[in-house]
C-alpha cells in the first residue's frame, strides 16, 4: 500500500494552502485528494460569471431540509466541487473579519488565535495591490486588489452612507470595520484568484506532491485510535493509502463532519443508528452550524447599468451596529451589487441594484448529520435560520436601513420601482412575512467541527481531533463562532496557521525520536 507523510482531503480554500506549505520541505510527501475535477471550466476565471457556476459539475449543489422558520423552504447552498473548492465559485470578496472575532476565539479557550496571533498569517498569504502596511503583506501568493471598474451605483452606496451618517471605510481589513466602501477582491489580471490558482497550480510539479482529482474520500482508517490512512473512491474503484504522520481533513463545513461520522467519530447514538462502529464518541461533530442569513432589497434602475466582466457583482459593502443588537462588533453587513439579485419567484428582468443585509453573528444554530452510511449520499443539513427572534429583529432593521440608503439623494437618478420586499411591505409584520419568504444563506457555512476544549468541541486549539491521534481538521468548520463578514479569507488564514502547527509538531516528533535513539 502506498504511503505518504501527510494526506490532505479536499483541495479547497484551506487544503490548497496546507498542501503548498507542507511541500515546501522537499523531504515531506503529501497526497492531496479532491472530489471534483481540475478548474478548467472557462466561467471560473471570469469574475462576473460566478452565479453561472451554481448547479453545474463544479458545484455540490447542496440544499437544506425544510426550514421550520422560513415557511418550510429548503435553502440552496452551493459548495465548490473542483480544485480551489468554493474559492473557485464564490464572489471573490476578500474580507478578514473583525479583530474582536479572533480575540473572542481565544477567550473561548483557544490560545494562539487572537487577532495579534492570526494577523501575521493573513499578511503571509497576501500580495496586496496597495502595498505593505501594518495590516497588509505583499509577499504572499494571493493577489488582493481593488475593484477594476466598479459600477457607478456601487460608488453611490458610499455617498449614501456618508449622507446618512454611516461613514466611508476605504479598508474593511484595516484599523476598523464599520462604514461603507468598495470591497477588495482576489482578482488578478481580470481573472479569479482561487486558492488553486494562487497556491496549488504553481507547485503541481513538485515531486513530493501528488494531486488526485475525482477522488471521493469514503472513510478514514484507524488502528485503535491512531489514524493510519484513507479510503477513497476513484473512477469507480476503492483505494486505500497509508499515512506516516497525519491526515488533514479540509473538506468543508458540510463534508468534514460527514466524513468524520462515516469513519466512526461523532455522536455515538447517531452513528449506531447507521451501524457505524464508534471510534470516538464526539457529540459536537456536525453541531454548531452557522451562516450569515441574508435578505434582498432590490430596485429596478431608471437607466442601464453595464456590469463589467471584471466585476464580482458584490462590489460594495456596509457594516453597521443596529439598535436591536448592541454588540462589540457590527451586527449587520450589507452587500451591494449593480444587478437584481433575488429569489427566483421575485425575478425581474432589466437593470437594477440590490442591497443584501445579513446578520453577522446570528444566535440560531444548525446542524449536519448523516442521511445514510453511504459516502455518496449528501448529508442532512438543517440551517435553522431565524429560530432566534433577535435574529429576525436584526434583519427587519437591515431592510429599513437598506431602504433608507436607497431613498437618499445619492440614488435619486437611478432608483426605480422597489422589486423586493415591494412598496406595499411597510409594516413590521409585512417585512417579517417577506423575510420568511425571502431569507437566504450568504453561503458562509462554518462551525461544524468546533475548535475548543469544552464538551461540544471537536478539535483542540492545534486543530487535532479530540480522542484520536494523527488527525486534524483544517477548514471553516473549526470556527467556534462565525467571523464578521465573508469567510473565505479567514479560511485561508486557518490553512496558513495550521501548516505551521503541523510543521512544529513534526519537528517536535523528530527531536523526540533523536533523543530516544
Amino acid at each position: 500500500m502506498t504511503e505518504y507523510d501527510y494526506i490532505v482531503i479536499g483541495a479547497g480554500s484551506a487544503g490548497c494552502v496546507v498542501a503548498n506549505r507542507l511541500t515546501e520541505d522537499s523531504e515531506t510527501t503529501v497526497l492531496l485528494l479532491e472530489a471534483g475535477g481540475p478548474d478548467t471550466k472557462p466561467e471560473i476565471q471570469v469574475p462576473a460569471n460566478w452565479p453561472k457556476l451554481w448547479g453545474t459539475e463544479v458545484d455540490w449543489a447542496y440544499s437544506s431540509e425544510e426550514e421550520p422558520h422560513l415557511n418550510g423552504r429548503k435553502l440552496y447552498s452551493p459548495r465548490g466541487k473542483v480544485l480551489g473548492g468554493t474559492s473557485s465559485i464564490n464572489g471573490m470578496v476578500y474580507m478578514r473579519g473583525n479583530r474582536r472575532d479572533f480575540n473572542h476565539w481565544q477567550e473561548l479557550g483557544n490560545p494562539g488565535w487572537s487577532y495579534e496571533d492570526v494577523l501575521p498569517y493573513f499578511k503571509k498569504s497576501e500580495n496586496q495591490q496597495r502595498g505593505a502596511s501594518e495590516f497588509h503583506g505583499v509577499d504572499g501568493p494571493l493577489f488582493v486588489s481593488d475593484p477594476v471598474a466598479p459600477n457607478v451605483v456601487s460608488q453611490r452606496l458610499i455617498d449614501a452612507a456618508i449622507e446618512k451618517g454611516y461613514g466611508h471605510n476605504p479598508d474593511f481589513n484595516g484599523a476598523h470595520q464599520e462604514g461603507a466602501g468598495l470591497a477588495q477582491v482576489h482578482i488578478k489580471d481580470s481573472k479569479r484568484q482561487s486558492t488553486a490558482t494562487a497556491f496549488l497550480l504553481p507547485i503541481l510539479d513538485r515531486p513530493n506532491l501528488t494531486t488526485t482529482t475525482h477522488a471521493i474520500a469514503t472513510r478514514l482508517l484507524f488502528e485503535g485510535t491512531r489514524t493510519v490512512g484513507v479510503e477513497y473512491l476513484h473512477n469507480g474503484t476503492l483505494h486505500q493509502v497509508r499515512v506516516n504522520q497525519e491526515v488533514i481533513l479540509s473538506a468543508g463545513a458540510f463534508d468534514s463532519p460527514k466524513l468524520l461520522m462515516l469513519s466512526g467519530i461523532g455522536p455515538a447514538e447517531h452513528l449506531q443508528a447507521f451501524d457505524i462502529s464508534v471510534v470516538v464518541d464526539l457529540p459536537g461533530v456536525g453541531q454548531n452550524l452557522q451562516d450569515h442569513p441574508q435578505v434582498h432589497v432590490a430596485y429596478q434602475a431608471t437607466q442601464d447599468l453595464e456590469v463589467a466582466p471584471t466585476s464580482n457583482i458584490a462590489e460594495a459593502a456596509l457594516f453597521v451596529y443596529t439598535k436591536s443588537r448592541l454588540d462589540t462588533v457590527p451586527s449587520l453587513q450589507t452587500h451591494f451589487g449593480p444587478v437584481i439579485f433575488v429569489q427566483p419567484e421575485y425575478a425581474r428582468s432589466g437593470p437594477g441594484f440590490t442591497f443584501a443585509p445579513s446578520i453577522t453573528h446570528p444566535l440560531s444554530r444548525g446542524s449536519v448529520s448523516l442521511r445514510s452510511s453511504s459516502p455518496l449520499d449528501p448529508p442532512v443539513i438543517r440551517m435553522n435560520f431565524l429560530e432566534s427572534e433577535e435574529d429576525m429583529q436584526v434583519l427587519v432593521e437591515g431592510i429599513k436601513i437598506a431602504r433608507q440608503l436607497a431613498h437618499s439623494s445619492a440614488f435619486d437618478e437611478f432608483r426605480g420601482e422597489e422589486v423586493t420586499p415591494g412598496a406595499d411591505a411597510t409594516s413590521d409584520e409585512a417585512i417579517r412575512d417577506y423575510i420568511r419568504k425571502g431569507c437566504d444563506t450568504d453561503y458562509h457555512v462554518v462551525g461544524t467541527c468546533k475548535m475548543g476544549v469544552d464538551s461540544e468541541s471537536v478539535v483542540d486549539p492545534e486543530l487535532r481531533v479530540h480522542g484520536v491521534e494523527g488527525l486534524r481538521v483544517v477548514d471553516a468548520s473549526i470556527m467556534p463562532v462565525i467571523t464578521t463578514g465573508n469567510t473565505n479569507a479567514p479560511t485561508i488564514m486557518i490553512g496558513e496557521k495550521a501548516a505551521d502547527l503541523i510543521k512544529a509538531s513534526d519537528r517536535i516528533s523528530k527531536q523526540a525520536a533523536l533523543t530516544n535513539a
